[in-house]
């Protein structure tokens, strides 16, 4: 999985199709509940029994540290890898949690969320896809709601790229953190899951954040319809996981 997850996020199209030539898509018979038909190295997507995404529901509570991001102003570029809009970072970026530093390699965007809280689901959910040296991977993922402009989503969306394979540099630096609610170093849910896409790989650290942002029904609506329709896999059983809060 090390090697795997690690060329994943080196790509510059990171959870896309590039993990296998085989195609698939959200819906139809290449759609979510046919991953694990389409390809061997899609077989975990049925087979695994820490998938995500979850339903956050039964939580326990637990004295969770906070979370030390430390993210600065980076070049970003954007790519429309057919499946989402996806922000590739270069920059000092990183997160420290329980299993040490993990550097912010890119985040992207899924409408509506693929997490969804007491099975309330939201417009719009971004994952910050983060690696350590060794390839481990995790991934705070935040949700919007719909409300006023969000102005730091309105410098992505201005260069969102229109067709698959695209690519579009962001003129200015970009700060990462600036897309974060302010408490988002305090209140977040803790679990284990897996990669939301193909090959569906385990052993994800997931922070999901509690608190969301908000983001104008426009800007979501722009990324829902460019991406031709929902890009949200379904969730998964929670299984014998536990969920800290």
């Amino acid at each position: 999985m090390k090697l795997l997850t690690l060329s994943l996020l080196l790509s510059s199209v990171a959870f896309a199709s590039t993990a296998s030539e085989t195609h698939w898509q959200y819906s139809g018979k290449h759609g979510a509940a046919h991953w694990g038909e389409l390809s061997p190295k899609f077989s975990t997507c049925s087979t695994g029994v820490n998938q995500s995404p979850i339903d956050i529901k039964t939580t326990i509570e637990a004295q969770l540290p906070v979370l030390k991001l430390n993210y600065s102003a980076s070049n970003v570029e954007l790519i429309n890898n057919g499946h989402t809009i996806q922000a590739n970072i270069k920059g000092n970026n990183t997160f420290t949690n329980d299993d040490g530093q993990f550097d912010l390699k890119q985040f992207h965007f899924h409408a509506p969320s693929e997490n969804t809280i007491n099975g309330q689901s939201f417009p719009l959910e971004a994952h910050f896809v983060h690696a350590d040296a060794n390839g481990r991977l995790a991934v705070i993922g935040l949700m919007f709601k719909a409300g006023s402009e969000n102005k730091v989503l309105a410098k992505l969306w201005n260069k969102m790229p229109a067709k698959a394979g695209q690519k579009a540099q962001i003129a200015e630096t970009l700060q990462s953190l600036d897309l974060l609610p302010n408490n988002a170093s305090k209140d977040y849910y803790r679990f284990n899951g897996s990669l939301t896409t193909p090959p569906c790989s385990e052993g994800v650290r997931w922070f999901v954040l509690k608190e969301p942002v908000e983001a104008s029904t426009a800007q979501i609506e722009k990324f829902h319809k460019l991406m031709g329709g929902d890009t949200n896999r379904p969730v998964q059983p929670v299984n014998a996981r536990v969920i800290l809060r």
